[in-house]
């Protein structure tokens, strides 16, 4: 699935003008490419991916394609043939080492400049890395890339492995879950007293963390690693800061990610957890923008800056981005929408999360059997929603929240009411 430069696309008979040029290879790189030639562009369009892939999507890597049920082709947005067919050339495996506003040039690892008309940076995030003694061991790894998934999905087949996942955030448990299904035992540290607290609260985190010790997760909770332990080089287990020794084959750090701002923040861009951009996803800089999990954008709803790492956010992003660069009226005002699977839970989110902390939740259904939506209520409006192991009602939740309406939680918790007619 990989291409390289010289293989890349066919620069359009224009290219001799400076055209576009998008870096990184994501799924907001796919999407942007994408909506420029759909609205009417015809000029150069460049994509810089470092990682020796054409852009893939990385929801997939902690759910389907790491367990086996997914092939490679749900990774891509788009297939191999739409790059040339659509004259955009993609060069791989090439890192792009600066950004120059003044002169419109985008400087490769190999001293190549490219110039630009409009530049997107979508450099997306990398895994945090916490300096824990042992963190070097090999067995050791961090998961972000579709690299880390395919290592990981070799080592979990088979099963009879001691997997220790450091982190109880989403992708902890997802990755979590997924080891457990194909035979591993699984031992979860995290800071939260319950996983996924900070997210969606320790009533509805419950729901997850009881469903994972059905399967045989083990969790150590509040807890972090004191200190990665092994033999001749290689891992063997992860002693706790509560003092707990858990055996470890394989350790794995989820402890969430950071922007990758290098590139703006070496071009003079305005830095504030992410690249600060306005709503049409415009950096400090004229003809430079950002989007994706590195930019964090004016929300028109919030009338706050907010930075998503989400999936649904990179397709947005993208689009806005992409049209923005083109002159054209567009503003990031989507509802911020994620999923997760979790053994049989499903969950789709929508909402804002930076609203949530002093919201009710009003529940719908039954915690107990693992079917419910639950709403998050702030002064009376919908802030966010999430169902779970219930179908085809993001678009009524979604409603709510963007119409901003008060709402009845009587009829919220009811569910003989359609959410229509709140």
């Amino acid at each position: 699935m990989s291409q390289s430069p010289s293989t890349a696309a066919t620069r359009p008979d224009d290219a001799g003008a400076p055209g576009m040029v998008i870096i990184g290879g994501g799924l907001t790189a796919a999407t942007a490419a994408e909506t420029l030639r759909k609205e009417g562009y015809h000029g150069a369009v460049t994509i810089v991916a470092d990682e020796p892939e054409i852009p893939y999507q990385r929801p997939p890597l902690s759910k389907g394609f790491l367990a086996g049920k997914e092939g490679e082709d749900a990774l891509l947005p788009l297939p191999a043939e739409w790059y040339p067919e659509n004259n955009v050339t993609v060069l791989t495996g090439t890192a792009a080492t600066a950004i120059d506003p003044a002169a419109h040039t985008v400087t490769l690892a190999d001293g190549t400049t490219l110039p630009y008309a409009k530049a997107l940076i979508a450099t997306g995030a990398a895994p945090r890395r916490i300096p824990f003694p042992g963190v070097e061991l090999d067995g050791v790894h961090t998961f972000r890339t579709k690299a880390d998934s395919l290592a990981m999905k070799e080592l979990f087949t088979g099963g009879g492995k001691n997997v220790v996942m450091i982190g109880s955030g989403w992708i902890g448990m997802e990755i979590a879950a997924t080891a457990t299904e194909l035979g591993n035992t699984v031992a979860l540290v995290g800071l939260e007293n319950v996983p996924l607290s900070v997210a969606v609260g320790a009533e509805l985190g419950t729901v997850f963390a009881d469903r994972h010790k059905e399967a045989g997760v083990r969790f150590e909770l509040p807890a972090s690693a004191a200190e990665i332990q092994g033999t001749d080089g290689h891992v063997t287990s992860v002693l706790t800061t509560t003092g707990v020794t858990l055996p470890a084959d394989i350790v794995i750090v989820a402890v969430g990610v950071v922007p990758n701002i290098g590139l703006g923040q070496d071009a003079g861009l305005t830095i504030n957890n992410g690249i600060e951009v306005d709503a049409s996803l415009r950096t400090s800089a004229p003809d430079v923008f950002a989007a994706g999990d590195v930019a964090n954008a004016m929300h028109p709803v919030t009338g706050t800056h907010a930075r998503s790492e989400h999936w649904a956010n990179a397709i947005a992003s993208g689009k806005v981005a992409a049209r923005s660069m083109l002159g054209k009226d567009a503003v990031l005002d989507d509802i911020p929408y994620f999923y997760t699977d979790q053994f049989d839970l499903g969950m789709e989110y929508s909402g804002f999360g930076a609203l949530t902390k002093d919201a009710q939740v009003v529940v719908r259904g039954d915690l107990a059997t693992r079917e419910f939506i639950a709403f998050w209520v702030l002064e009376g409006r919908v802030v966010a929603g999430m169902n779970v192991n219930i179908w085809d009602v993001q678009d009524a939740i979604k409603s709510l929240i963007a119409s901003g309406r008060t709402v009845d939680t009587a009829q919220l918790a009811d569910p003989k009411t359609p959410l229509e007619e709140i």
